[in-house]
């Protein structure tokens, strides 16, 4: 099951299904049902009946939506570096032993078609395609069943990079160049987890103006989505609606010859088999 945050004609905002059809409009079917995506995460097992059943009966809306980022309150927005084998081989780094951790900041969240505004501080912004996982259910110290258990779903998301910031400022800077405002773009919905059976066989892809820069497959993954749970919750408490952003396969600006950085004008296309497409222009921060 595909679900998703839009805006109406009218500024409203509603929760739905997706189909190949387009968007069934749940929360105008029964008003009664939670108006938060955190909320429909956190009462899952209680709503999904319902959403189920109203699916049935509910057409494609036929209003003009405008597709919004699926969580509504970003909560805790994890990140891992170096986490698909082709990749760190690119850029010629070791293969992790352990989880590579790192994290933004709230406000670098942003939904689909959203810009992503490139910093007039870096002249290195880059791109990442990303495997997003988000969380259901609190959890501790999880063993393999109680993370499996905790992820909600998946969803695309683009892990945007201010290199010069990351590796090249005193102290390499990682949680400063991955945390500028609108860095995190994800979307367009979240495909509950037992849509995707596996994971770590999805085919992942990013497109710069029609080109592609990345294709890969989350095969490539050295820790998988219940791994980086099991491994967080030794550290912190995982609630609903936090999200992991699992790493990139290789292709990345940085890595190539010549450098390709992200410019003002580009449009970003992050695809993942099964989970659909993130679209994201970018342009210049005014001076």
């Amino acid at each position: 099951m595909k679900i998703c945050r839009f805006s109406r004609p009218d500024g409203s905002v509603g929760l739905g299904l997706v189909s190949v059809a387009g968007i069934q409009d749940i929360s105008r079917a029964d008003p009664s049902l939670p108006t938060r995506m955190t909320e429909w995460i956190q009462r899952w097992n209680q709503i999904s009946p319902k959403i189920v059943s109203l699916a049935k009966h509910t057409p494609i809306s036929t209003e003009s939506l405008q597709v919004l980022c699926p969580l509504d309150k970003p909560h805790k927005i994890l990140c891992i570096g170096l986490n698909y084998r082709d990749h760190a081989l690119e850029t010629g780094q070791p293969i992790p032993e352990e989880p590579i951790v790192f994290c933004k900041m709230a406000p670098a969240m942003i939904g689909p078609n959203e810009a992503i505004v490139l910093p007039r501080v870096s002249t290195s912004v880059d791109y990442e395609a990303e495997l997003v996982v988000v969380i259901g259910g609190r959890v501790r110290h999880a063993d393999e069943t109680a993370a499996k258990n905790a992820i909600f779903g998946y969803t695309v998301g683009h892990d945007v990079s201010a290199r010069d910031w990351q590796t090249g400022k005193p102290g390499r800077q990682w949680f400063l160049g991955k945390s500028f405002d609108t860095f995190a773009p994800l979307g367009p919905s979240i495909t509950t987890a037992d849509a995707i059976p596996d994971p770590t066989d999805l085919k992942i892809q990013c497109r710069i103006n029609g080109e592609i820069m990345q294709n890969g497959s989350t095969k490539e993954m050295i820790f998988s989505p219940v791994q980086l749970v099991m491994y967080l919750s030794q550290v912190m408490t995982l609630e609903e609606g936090d999200v992991i952003f699992t790493g990139t396969p290789p292709g990345v600006g940085t890595a190539r010859k010549p450098q390709r950085f992200l410019k003002d004008g580009d449009t970003v296309e992050i695809e993942i088999e099964h989970l659909g497409i993130l679209s994201n222009p970018c342009v210049a921060e005014p001076s």
